[in-house]
């Protein structure tokens, strides 16, 4: 039986601020179904607490959260059919949108892994604070599956098509890459957290100018690596612009002839190896959600979750966690295999209702606007 979760996620009250850590370290902190309902649950109190100001969030151990627990939702899928899945998402992209809209500062301490679901949990709040031990992907095209959390709220609002190349890829980045992009809103050395912490626990305010400041007397700006991909955005931009992800690949080799540099080849091979389905969903995902708030791409993400889950148009979500998770031999086989046998009708599928007669929309917390803050106003 899994650990309760009240031990899944430890909650510390100091002052004004309240301090919320993963503690799944076996695990890398995925998130769990538990800790979805914990976290929840913690912040509706919380928005209600005239007493708390201020939450902190942060992972014990190397990780601060790895994803959500794939393996746990395929295990629920395969026991208990699609619908188990669907319960997961569910929770977790309410979750995302009360992070996104919430109305008081949340501060993401990421000094370790943050991938997948764990961008869910942090890049919606108003403070992340990467550090030199920060490690970002969204890798989800190696599953089979597509950036989910509100990742084409959050992705496509990066610099040039930086987004596009880190949601097609699952390219992995440092923190002194998070912050040069936007995913961090600082940069923070490790040594440096628990003074910062208990600043932050002295603070009797939500005001986030106030919260930036404190933040600030402690952050850096960190060089970025000569080698960083960051420093490659010209050539990404001019691929990753491509209308579809064929003519991305184009672009890229049309790239790896011209310079010869490694990371072109690895992009391509990268590509190349992903779920032709997943790819051309994700691409569709993040262009449509940069028109849009952060709300509609939750309720979008979504359908086309649960249309992966229910495998009527593939089975790619399945095959992939059993080759990269399960068995481990890291060799999924795509169905269907090539990129131009993915129709365009099929694409458009994804982000169709789910034809099942007693299958919903997700139905989102309605939000007070008059007393949330400007910056999450915008996001609406």
């Amino acid at each position: 039986m899994a650990s309760s979760q009240h031990e899944q996620v430890l909650v510390e009250e100091k002052s004004f601020a309240r301090i919320l850590t993963f503690n799944r370290t076996k695990q890398l902190n995925a998130l769990s179904f538990q800790m979805i309902s914990r976290l929840l649950e913690l912040f509706l109190a919380y928005e209600d607490d005239p007493n708390v100001k201020l939450i902190i969030l942060k992972g014990k151990g190397r990780s601060f959260c790895a994803g959500g627990d794939v393996a746990a939702v395929v295990h629920d899928i395969r026991a208990g059919g699609w619908r188990a899945g669907a319960n997961f998402f569910m929770k977790e992209f309410t979750l995302n949108y009360l992070m996104a809209t919430f109305s008081k500062p949340q501060v993401s301490i990421l000094n370790g892994i943050v991938m997948g679901g764990g961008n869910g949990a942090s890049m919606h709040g108003r403070f992340r604070v990467a550090t030199e031990n920060s490690l970002f992907a969204m890798p989800e095209t190696a599953l089979g599956l597509f950036p989910d959390v509100g990742a084409s709220y959050f992705l496509s609002r990066l610099p040039g098509f930086f987004g596009e190349y880190l949601g097609l890829t699952g390219a992995r980045l440092d923190g002194a890459e998070m912050f040069a992009c936007g995913l961090a809103t600082h940069f923070v050395p490790s040594a440096k957290l628990p003074m910062l912490e208990a600043a932050l626990c002295a603070v009797d305010s939500s005001d986030p100018a106030i919260i930036s400041s404190i933040i600030g007397q402690y952050s850096e700006r960190p060089p970025l690596k000569e080698q960083s991909v960051y420093n490659r955005l010209d050539v990404i931009d001019r691929c990753f612009s491509q209308k579809t992800v064929e003519e991305i690949l184009s672009a890229l080799e049309r790239e790896a002839v011209d310079r010869r540099e490694g990371w072109i080849s690895t992009t391509i091979q990268t590509l190349k190896k992903a779920s032709p389905t997943s790819l051309k969903i994700s691409l569709r995902s993040i262009r449509v959600g940069r028109l849009q708030g952060v709300g509609p791409c939750l309720v979008r993400e979504y359908r086309m979750v649960c249309h992966v889950m229910r495998g009527e148009f593939s089975k790619d979500f399945f095959e992939g966690c059993r080759a990269i998770l399960l068995d481990k031999d890291k060799n999924p086989k795509w169905e269907p295999s090539k990129l131009e046998l993915v129709a365009d009708s099929t694409v458009d599928s994804y982000f169709s209702k789910v034809k099942n007669e007693d299958w919903e929309d997700l139905k989102l917390p309605a939000r007070p606007k008059f007393n949330l803050p400007p910056y999450v106003i915008a996001k609406l």
